[in-house]
């Protein structure tokens, strides 16, 4: 069986003709036997009061989206992700409608967590592959009784990998994590999905970073952190925004999974989106290259980790800052050029910030009340 697995996937509201985003690929999907991209938002026609409280972009999707899905021959979309709730229950509903009434398969995220947690089947010519979505933990996930995402949670996860491990040939996790614009995954990360590979898992596969990855074989096990944007109508700087991966995997029973990378770039002025060829697509191979080195040395790994944090503490550390509470973006920013937060991130608050984000049980019982305040 060969499957074709894309990343993130968002076609916005400004588009004259969204045919024309995809026609030069088209072809190569149409010629597989089953095609998966990451849904990056809802499809809705939800109004700004159907928006849920976050921190971050709403992203609702153009109308002919699923059209767009259709003529791409896309089997399945992942819904695991950090935008899927953006517009509250009323976006997730009628996304799901939308994707049953076009046959559109998904993965990641039902009506409630017991749902949103169930896996996705193919079966063909005897083989059957079982395939689990997950997302870090944002602000889309589902709870017991409510609508959204599937998380990511180890113990839980590992029990998902190895159940669906009795009865399927092989299991196929695909992860919505990382860093943003950051290339590289966390040694988190690795650790992690390393062990989701010793627990059962046959292939790995990342996205949400908006720029691309390396990947290794790891206990023979191929996992890609990230392939970065596929298609999405946004402008960026970065030149990373605009180039992705399509993965191709060859699946035959009793046999490790093979797999072929295809750069697809973006084209920055209209979207229209094209695989690379000649000395652009041996660039981005080589790029790959330069990653997977960076991986597999733990240490070199932990170095460029280490260098990517120290380079974006201020980012990090924005978002305990009370200068948060400002609505006015100019008087927000008068205050951190003032470089009011000097007065907060003392060294005695930031231990006990470190405690807070830390402790498992002050971390357990923080996120519980402060779910609670907001509800309310």
């Amino acid at each position: 069986m060969k499957i074709n697995i894309a990343g993130d996937f968002f076609i916005g509201d400004k588009i004259d003709e969204p045919y024309d985003l995809v026609k030069h690929i088209i072809p190569f999907f149409k010629d597989s036997n089953f095609n998966i991209v990451n849904l990056e938002s809802p499809v809705s026609d939800g109004l700004k009061k159907d928006r849920i409280l976050k921190t971050g972009p709403h992203l609702n999707g153009h109308p002919d989206t699923f059209r767009i899905l259709n003529l791409m021959n896309i089997n399945l979309v992942t819904l695991a992700n950090n935008h899927i709730m953006d517009f509250g229950r009323k976006g997730f509903e009628d996304t799901i409608l939308g994707l049953e009434s076009h046959k559109i398969g998904f993965v990641g995220a039902g009506r409630n967590l017991k749902v949103a947690a169930k896996a996705y089947s193919i079966e063909r010519d005897g083989l059957k592959i079982g395939i689990l979505n997950f997302t870090e933990n944002e602000f889309s996930i589902a709870k017991v009784g409510e609508p959204g995402a599937s998380p990511l949670d180890i113990i839980e996860n590992i029990h998902q990998i190895q159940e669906l491990k009795r009865n399927h040939d092989k299991v196929m996790v695909i992860i919505h994590g990382g860093h943003e614009n950051y290339h590289l995954p966390s040694p988190r990360m690795v650790k992690q999905y390393r062990f989701y590979a010793e627990n059962g898992a046959d292939v790995i596969i990342g996205h949400h970073t908006h720029c691309i990855s390396g990947f290794e074989i790891y206990n023979s096990v191929p996992i890609f952190y990230s392939l970065g944007n596929f298609l999405f109508t946004s402008k960026s700087k970065n030149r990373s925004w605009y180039i992705g991966l399509v993965i191709q995997l060859e699946i035959i029973e009793n046999q490790n999974i093979k797999f072929e990378l295809y750069p697809v770039l973006q084209n920055p002025n209209n979207f229209e989106v094209e695989f690379a060829k000649g000395t652009l697509k041996d660039d981005i191979m080589d790029e790959i290259s330069r990653y997977n080195i960076i991986i597999a040395d733990k240490e070199l790994n932990q170095t460029n980790w280490s260098s990517y944090l120290i380079q974006n503490s201020k980012e990090y550390l924005n978002g305990f800052s009370p200068i948060n509470i400002i609505g006015n973006r100019i008087i927000r920013a008068g205050f951190r050029r003032l470089n009011f937060d000097r007065l907060i991130f003392q060294k005695q608050n930031l231990k006990e910030i470190l405690n807070y984000i830390s402790c498992e049980a002050l971390v357990d019982g923080s996120k519980e009340v402060i779910r609670h305040i907001l509800k309310k």
